[in-house]
């Protein structure tokens, strides 16, 4: 399908009023057609854990968050996107349950990655461990099934031991049928854009890193995409890796997320100087979705590997640290960098990153609306956010920090400050500048300043940021030759 290019809010199905229903009266009550790009709504399935990333069911939504009867209403009005967490599922799904009640005896059995599909002998062989990104230790929990046989089982991910998480086997017929039913489900309920979510763990093979595993991936990235295209529905693989993978895909005509972009713009705002985050925007595809902030983190490892010295990274990342953020970090020693910096994400909202700054801030996003695809705008950032640490230690999540669940009051609240106001004049200018659907150039300047433009007929706008006071410009020319000027 022909993705919409003007900007999309990116939000948890409780996060803005408390529930689907909830959501669907702020976004009519606050921002009317500000988002005709589309809602991505993260996962509103039941799940055992990790905000709704380890679903039980897809049939279902949670009670506590609606019905489907709520995502297709929202489908009536905005474009869709939900999460298909393509490589795993919750242990306490009714197909995993049934696996630990039956064993191999299980009609599900096959659907999951038991070691012994890993390592024929059924032992975890250290060396291939040690080459592997690791999201957790170790990438096995171990299961007593019904007839007492001990079950080591593929778990990516999961801070509990066993995971909640149990990896599927993406080559076993069983759980592909059951992938394609989702897909079909998501259609019959007006969803029209999927997230495949953690698509580059689902790949397994000894010797290898077991990340983004080539070519292997590629057959089943082709697989999905031909159920998608047969619906009529978008895809956007989910990809956390060095760039140079996101620019494979990006040749293969898979949409992908701009990852590089946050810390990027963070830098040259931080640091008053373009050069890298330029060098960047003259070279990358134009066929992603752009974000600053998102339920995870600002990405770093191994995003940006080989685009930026880790003493600069560290520096970005101490400053984030003063101003509240905590982090993540790459488990693996093989996969850190020589020095051994280890940062994989950096866990805060977007306006805290940029010390409060209003003007900062609005650059930060005014560079991101103007960089070539399909804008994506978390709702924390939305409405200009600042950090919930309380929240982070409650759950001991630390990315919780960056996931505020906002009550009505607090909307009302946030829309009235000057920098939210701001935001969204700037978000309708780019749903509704038609130069946006033309050609992109990044104009010569220099290291203190960004310019870029867009261009199509009669109708052109330019962005200045003055790195030394944060001041944005657009100056707009539409198709009838009216000329306009504009702080942002």
């Amino acid at each position: 399908m022909n993705l919409d290019n003007r900007v999309q809010l990116i939000t948890y199905p409780d996060s803005l009023g408390g529930n689907l229903a909830a959501m669907r009266k702020v976004l009519r009550r606050h921002f009317p057609g500000l988002f005709p790009g589309g809602i991505h709504i993260l996962p509103p399935y039941p799940s055992s854990g990790d905000r709704g990333f380890a679903p039980l069911d897809y049939g279902a939504i949670d009670p506590a968050f609606g019905t489907w009867e709520d995502i297709a209403r929202l489908g009536e009005e905005y474009g869709v996107m939900l999460d298909v967490m393509v490589n795993h599922i919750s242990r306490r799904s009714a197909q995993f349950q049934d696996f630990l009640a039956n064993g191999r005896g299980s009609r599900y059995a096959d659907m999951f990655l038991t070691i012994d599909k890993i390592w024929p002998d059924g032992q975890p062989v250290q060396a291939d461990i040690e080459n592997m990104f690791l999201r957790r230790p170790l990438p096995y929990s171990a299961f007593t099934a019904g007839n007492g046989r001990r079950e080591l089982v593929w778990t990516t991910f999961g801070k509990t031991d066993p995971s909640e998480q149990i990896d599927l086997d993406v080559r076993s017929p069983l759980a592909r049928q059951y992938l394609s039913d989702i897909f079909r489900h998501l259609k019959a309920n007006r969803v029209n854009m999927v997230r495949l979510d953690a698509v580059g763990y689902v790949i397994k093979k000894p010797g290898t890193s077991c990340f983004f595993v080539e070519p292997d991936i590629y057959e089943f990235l082709d697989w999905v995409a031909a159920q998608a295209e047969e619906l009529g529905i978008a895809l956007l693989p989910e990809v956390h890796a060095h760039y140079s993978i996101q620019y494979k895909l990006a040749e293969r005509g898979f949409m992908i997320y701009d990852f590089i972009l946050p810390f990027t713009v963070l830098d040259a705002l931080v640091n008053r100087s373009s050069g890298m985050l330029l060098r960047y925007l003259r070279t990358r595809p134009a066929n992603q979705f752009t974000m600053l902030d998102c339920h995870d983190g600002i990405p770093v490892k191994p995003d940006l590997d080989d685009l930026v010295d880790t003493a600069k990274a560290r520096r970005v990342v101490d400053l984030c640290l003063e101003r509240g953020a905590n982090l993540s970090y790459v488990i693996s020693d093989r996969h850190k960098s020589p020095d051994g910096f280890d940062v994989h994400q950096i866990r805060c909202t977007y306006y805290d990153a940029l010390g409060r700054d209003d003007d900062a801030y609005l650059a930060a996003r005014a560079i991101q609306l103007f960089a070539p695809g399909i804008p994506q705008i978390y709702y924390v950032g939305l409405l200009a956010g600042e950090n919930d640490p309380a929240r982070a230690e409650a759950t001991g999540d630390g990315r919780e920090i960056n996931r505020h669940n906002y009550t009505p009051e607090e909307i009302e609240q946030a829309v009235e400050r000057p920098v939210v106001q701001r935001l969204i004049r700037l978000i309708r200018f780019r749903n509704e500048c038609e130069a946006f659907q033309g050609t992109f150039r990044v104009r010569d300047t220099g290291d203190r300043e960004i310019r870029l433009q867009w261009e199509k007929d009669g109708s052109r706008c330019e962005l200045h940021v003055d790195l030394d006071t944060y001041r944005s410009v657009i100056r707009h020319i539409d198709e009838q030759g009216e000329e306009a000027q504009w702080v942002v």
